[in-house]
């Protein structure tokens, strides 16, 4: 149970973090100048195309040697953030791009800059329409946190290796750490889905069967 609270500890604010800098990097890559389609494009390509847990070393075990020390915690929070926020971003850009150019022509003849279009017209529509791809994601993050042992943060997995080393009882306390990950994918799909209800709009968006 130690080990579980370390993973929620991990967890929670990485995918707090990856879907708040997913979605900006996702507007910066629909609406942003050349050159910052070109740098989203292209911290979105290296994060999604780099092994997480090469990822994982370069934070633990690479930074130290240009000065920088994190702790396993902050570098698997930092892995786990800046990778699912590059997921995050590629759903963001497709909802944005979804949107009819006629609600940008609307907004721009009512005299709505930019920044105001995105935010309040644009955004909740795409939001919506990204919310399922960005919360599978999420249930991709609960899982891949299990990485985070392979660079000294001892969580739910780092736990039970080592409980399983001492008992080799390995069957037995990999079935239960198995369970605790279907119980938390099993949450948060729940809620997920209860988000996605409640955002839904009547009459505009499919019904579930």
């Amino acid at each position: 149970m130690k080990g579980l609270k370390v993973s929620m500890m991990l967890i929670i604010p990485s995918g707090l973090c990856g879907l708040v800098l997913g979605v900006l990097v996702g507007a910066l890559r629909v609406y942003g100048s050349r050159w910052v389609v070109f740098l989203t494009n292209g911290y979105v390509a290296i994060f999604r195309g780099f092994p997480l847990v090469v990822q994982l070393f370069i934070w633990y075990f690479g930074l130290p040697h240009i000065g920088i020390y994190l702790t396993p915690f902050l570098a698997s929070v930092l892995g786990f953030t800046l990778c699912s926020a590059a997921y995050h971003s590629e759903y963001v850009r497709g909802a944005f791009l979804s949107i009819k150019k006629g609600q940008r022509m609307a907004a721009q003849a009512l005299g709505f800059t930019k920044l105001e279009m995105i935010r309040t017209i644009i955004l909740p529509q795409a939001f919506r329409r990204a919310l399922p791809g960005c919360g599978n994601e999420v249930i991709y993050l609960i899982k891949y946190s299990s990485l985070a042992y392979m660079i000294t943060c001892i969580e739910l997995t780092g736990e039970g290796k080592i409980l399983a080393s001492n008992s080799f009882k390995y069957t037995e306390i990999f079935l239960m750490i198995g369970v605790c990950y279907l119980a938390m994918t099993s949450v948060a799909s729940l809620v997920l889905g209860r988000v996605e209800d409640r955002l839904r709009l009547p009459g505009f968006e499919h019904q579930r069967i």
